[in-house]
């Protein structure tokens, strides 16, 4: 086949993609331009006074924000620019990636899973092209996000800003996304399905993060080898790097062209990694709907599981480092004195710990999300027709889900919580576990609050399910950067993981767990009685 006929009708597909996921798209470029110009405007509003700025700036220059942020490296005097790109830019990184993994992975795994690709290619469409097609798609994503936070940023006009800072800002996140973008479509030729390239994904998403966080903290030297620390390098209005840029745009073309070379040879439908032989006879195991659903989510459970477990225990083995960080300053133990400053040390490891546990119990929630979503995804493919036509009823199959999924968050968050409270214990004033098991308890009913807002959106709105993807998204945006940008109170109130008290460094409130577990059941059984309402999804 020549060149010419593999890459046939590629820009008939690029704009039929274009088309389908338009309203998509808008979504994704209004959050990440305006959470741009939000954070920008926020900081500008802030500037005016010099105690919240010494604040905000005493914030980002502590190990929690570095390790979720990035250090903070701007030099007095401090400008608005340098606190924006300081907090911001790894963050818009993360959600481009994220972005670039969904778009990905929806134009090639999701669309041989459907059979929908089988379709296409079955008229004259080149074999490279929907592979090409989807390249094109995120090539102009990228771009038209990179272009619109420059030009916002240009418009906003931060103190200290520049016009190369800008473009820095703008074009430097829209590389990043499209490098991630490579990454994603390169394991999409590896795994079989979309689930496993949907998991590789977001496992390498999570161990590059998890390395720039970690060498931050300890040795900033180390964060060029990370990759994901690449953009937090390029350091837009303070040294303002165009080598970053070109190492990840020299990366990404590289995972492409290999992605172009298996994806030539790759059957449809099949991937690289050579899938395990099955059973010859159905386990015992897959007689019931809940158990089926588990073996089908174990991959993926498992994953988040050891993900978590493992981010937790990288997590705890700073403690170290940050209680150091107070206890060997000779001029705070000069002039609070050793034993206070051991103190300070504890209180600092302790809110180091509350904010990394925030972070995980987002994350569990993601797994939970995921498999709940299943439930009608799975329909409108097809796949459930089998069980519909047995003597399986719409709550057991509902109950399915909703037990897996609650099983997947629930375990993900121990096993974050777990892992950090045994990496602490090489510390030198090490923390009791049941200490740092506070997180646990006091996070897991805002998991099941999410489960059960998540089996409303199910009944609700089975055709606009992904909206629940809010839930874990505005969470981060309103804790993280809510705290960081003095966002108000009530803000943080309107996600789950806003109501619960500052663990491990407080108590659990055991009266705030039973009103929240109460609430979660009460969702759950409005959310099954909206799905037992509505018609079946179909296709």
């Amino acid at each position: 086949m020549t060149r010419s006929n593999r890459t046939a009708q590629t820009g008939y597909l690029t704009r039929m993609y274009l088309r389908r996921d338009r309203l998509a798209i808008i979504i994704w470029l209004l959050g990440i331009v305006s959470m741009v110009a939000a954070g920008a405007s926020k900081i500008i509003g802030l500037s005016g006074n010099d105690k919240q700025v010494a604040s905000l700036v005493m914030a980002l220059d502590t190990p929690s924000m570095a390790a979720l942020f990035g250090p903070f490296t701007a030099v007095k005097p401090y400008t608005t620019a340098a606190i924006f790109a300081a907090s911001m830019m790894v963050f818009t990184g993360l959600l481009m990636a994220i972005m670039n993994i969904f778009f990905a992975i929806r134009n090639t795994r999701a669309q041989e899973d459907n059979g929908v690709l089988e379709m296409v290619r079955a008229h004259s469409v080149g074999r490279q092209s929907p592979l090409l097609a989807t390249i094109y798609e995120l090539l102009m994503i990228n771009t038209v996000a990179g272009l619109l936070s420059a030009v916002t940023l240009q418009a906003i006009k931060m103190d200290g800003a520049d016009v190369t800072g800008d473009w820095l800002f703008g074009i430097g996140i829209a590389i990043f996304g499209l490098m991630f973008g490579a990454f994603t479509l390169f394991l999409a030729q590896l795994a079989s399905n979309s689930r496993g390239a949907t998991t590789m994904s977001y496992s390498l998403l999570g161990i590059l993060y998890l390395l720039r966080a970690m060498t931050d903290v300890q040795n900033v030297k180390y964060t060029w080898w990370t990759v994901f620390g690449w953009i937090e390098k390029i350091d837009p209005y303070g040294k303002n790097r165009v080598l970053p840029l070109y190492d990840m745009l020299a990366l990404a073309v590289v995972i492409l062209l290999l992605t172009f070379v298996i994806s030539s040879e790759r059957d449809l439908g099949s991937g690289l990694l050579p899938d395990r032989p099955g059973r010859g006879h159905a386990s015992p195991l897959l007689a019931g709907p809940t158990t089926l659903v588990f073996r089908l989510e174990r991959t993926s459970m498992i994953a988040w599981f050891i993900g978590l477990a493992v981010y937790g225990t990288s997590m705890g083995t700073l403690f170290n480092t940050i209680g150091d960080m107070m206890n060997n300053s000779p001029m705070i133990a000069k002039i609070i004195g050793p034993a206070a400053a051991a103190s300070a040390g504890r209180t600092m490891t302790l809110q180091f710990a509350a904010l990394m546990s925030v972070m995980m119990a987002i994350g569990a929630s993601v797994p939970a999300i995921a498999t709940m979503l299943r439930i009608n995804s799975d329909e409108q493919k097809g796949w459930l027709e089998a069980i519909h036509a047995r003597s399986v009823s719409r709550l057991h199959l509902f109950s399915a889900y909703t037990i897996v999924g609650t099983v997947a968050g629930l375990l993900a968050l121990f096993a974050g919580t777990f892992g950090m409270a045994l990496g602490g214990q090489g510390a030198k004033h090490a923390f009791e576990i049941s200490r740092i098991m506070r997180s646990f308890w006091g996070f897991a009913p805002a998991v099941l609050v999410v489960i059960g807002i998540v089996a409303v959106v199910l009944g609700l709105l089975p055709r606009y399910q992904q909206i629940a993807w809010i839930i874990p998204i505005y969470a981060v945006l309103s804790i993280y950067l809510g705290g960081l940008l003095d966002f108000p109170e009530w803000t943080k109130k309107l996600t789950p993981f806003g109501w619960i008290n500052n663990v491990p460094l407080k108590a659990v409130q055991w009266d705030q767990v039973g009103w929240l577990v109460l609430l979660s059941i009460i969702l759950v059984v409005v959310g099954y009685g909206l799905y037992r309402r509505r018609d079946l999804v179909e296709n």
